[in-house]
């Protein structure tokens, strides 16, 4: 796994800092038995870090490791993620719709090295 992009920004709530980072992560994805050929894909891991008067009290994370063929799509859905401050908590629930309509990328991605 590679770190492609990182956002990061950080809330303030009560006597609490949340710190956020919003990641892109390639990764190689194979398709044992039917290809034999690793195409690029693309990823995202999200993490908050809880601060509480300097001190680093919780972790949270959570990633979806093979999303898309298409960097651009993730780094859209990335930039989406950090807009509206999403916990990892939440990660599933906001990409599930756009993880299912984004696997049809591989398809479209091996019909393309199987034209060739």
């Amino acid at each position: 796994m590679l770190i492609i992009e990182n956002l990061c920004r950080s809330e303030d709530r009560e006597d609490v800092r949340y710190d956020y980072s919003y990641r892109v992560v390639k990764n190689k994805v194979a398709f044992p038995g039917i290809y034999k050929v690793q195409i690029e894909s693309y990823g995202i891991e999200v993490e908050r870090r809880d601060i509480v008067n300097g001190f680093l009290v919780n972790i949270e994370r959570d990633s979806v490791k093979n999303i898309s063929p298409n960097k651009e799509k993730v780094i859209a859905l990335v930039k989406m993620l950090y807009k509206h401050t999403v916990s990892p908590l939440h990660l599933i629930d906001i990409l599930g719709e756009y993880i299912d309509n984004y696997t049809m990328d591989y398809d479209e991605m091996m019909n393309n090295i199987c034209s060739c």
